[in-house]
């Protein structure tokens, strides 16, 4: 080998022939003997030597745990599902379990309740009210929660959990307080039949007879609209639950004041009037209390839809009737017809003289009640004599009880 080395060392490179064919270069074989050179010395060097010896220590446990994974284990595998039974988590239905979510998709989210399986929240029963996904009510990954389980899934032995069912039992919990407080609430109806509609009240499906509605309406009238409501049956054993409009509508309608100024909105338009929608209550604007000029078509003046302010004139709490005056509020005649939008500026301005006219008039008509009083032998109660306005008093010559029977209500 040193006799070849000795003989290639002789030899020169000749410069590169113009020749179309050239001889191969004798160099080439120097540089062999380079390389095998470079190889010796990074064999030699420590670091690939030590990432040598850990490739053959990782690949001898590689085959070890392929081959014997539990060689020099004490922990034995039915030692492990041994523990799983010993500490295995309360699985009754109805029982009460925390939770953390930890995955959401479509239909649910996962919750580690620390058993031997994750449990599973349908959408179905993630709220007590309708929704698409769950994120819509606040369940992300990382909430954690209490859940009933109400089920369990046969194909994986998973659980199903619940959060409706704990917020139909805090609902109906609910119901009974504002009961006892005797509360008026507001219910959306979302359905009905031939003996009433059904309202939606804190969550739950409440039922209001058609003789417990203040109104004569249909229940196609009254869909998807909202009703003041009291309860008038809380059974959650026989989970019946039952409202009443004309209970709430009669409260509310004693707390209206004769005279008094209120907001109201354009139900519907009749030859004889507009019904008003006062927060709940139906109101009647009569035509002759539209404005002081005659109106001879009320279309041209109001649209059911228009937001107006109305005074109160009378109303009757058992028949649940209120009568409504825009009349009273005009600075001059005709600005009902006119110029609306000043009778509504002007309109808090005008009830109060309103009031003052009529307490005027109820104190003159006092007075001179009682110059007669030792004739004809009247006493004067808390009230007066004539005692507070009613229905029945005339004003300015008009009579506040011209309304259309009840039934056309």
């Amino acid at each position: 080998m040193a006799a070849l080395a000795q003989q290639y060392s002789g030899l020169r490179c000749s410069p590169i022939s113009s020749s179309p064919i050239s001889k191969p270069s004798p160099v080439k074989a120097p540089q062999r003997a380079t390389f095998t050179v470079s190889a010796v010395s990074v064999s030699n060097n420590p670091v690939v030597r030590e990432r040598q010896r850990l490739k053959e220590i990782f690949e001898e446990a590689y085959d070890r745990c392929r081959m014997a994974p539990m060689e020099g284990v004490p922990f034995t595998v039915e030692d492990f599902h041994s523990s799983i039974e010993k500490y295995d988590y309360e699985s009754e239905m109805g029982a009460k379990v925390k939770g953390t979510v930890f995955y959401t998709d479509a239909n649910g989210a996962l919750v580690d309740i620390t058993a031997k399986s994750s449990a599973y929240l349908p959408v179905q029963e993630a709220c007590i009210y309708r929704i698409k996904h769950v994120q819509e009510v606040g369940i992300l990954p990382g909430l954690q929660e209490e859940f009933v389980i109400v089920g369990e899934n046969n194909v994986d032995d998973s659980l199903i959990l619940s959060l409706r069912s704990i917020q139909y039992d805090l609902a109906w919990e609910r119901c009974r307080q504002l009961q006892a407080e005797d509360v008026i609430v507001k219910g959306k109806v979302v359905g009905g039949n031939k003996g009433g509609v059904v309202a939606v009240v804190e969550g739950l499906r409440g039922f209001v007879p058609f003789s417990q509605i203040s109104t004569k309406s249909a229940a196609e009238e009254l869909l998807d609209k909202e009703l003041p409501l009291k309860f008038v049956e809380v059974d959650e054993e026989q989970s019946r639950l039952v409202l009443s409009n004309r209970k709430a509508m009669a409260d509310s309608q004693a707390q209206l004041g004769i005279g008094s100024v209120v907001v109201g909105t354009v139900q519907s338009l009749k030859p004889y009037g507009a019904f008003i929608d006062i927060g709940g209550i139906n109101g009647l604007l009569h035509v002759s209390q539209i404005s002081h000029d005659r109106v001879s078509d009320i279309a041209t003046v109001l649209q059911p839809g228009d937001t107006l302010k109305v005074m109160i004139l009378s109303h009757d709490r058992e028949r649940g009737r209120v009568s409504l005056s825009t009349k009273k509020l005009e600075p001059t005649p005709g600005d009902m017809i006119r110029n609306p939008k000043l009778v509504f500026e002007k309109a808090d301005e005008m009830a109060q003289t309103f009031r003052q006219r009529i307490a005027q008039a109820e104190a003159m008509a006092r007075a001179d009640m009682l110059r007669f009083q030792p004739e004809s032998g009247l006493t004067l109660s808390s009230e007066g004599i004539l005692g507070p306005l009613t229905p029945e008093l005339p004003v300015d010559g008009v009579d506040l009880n011209d309304v259309p029977p009840a039934e056309e209500l």
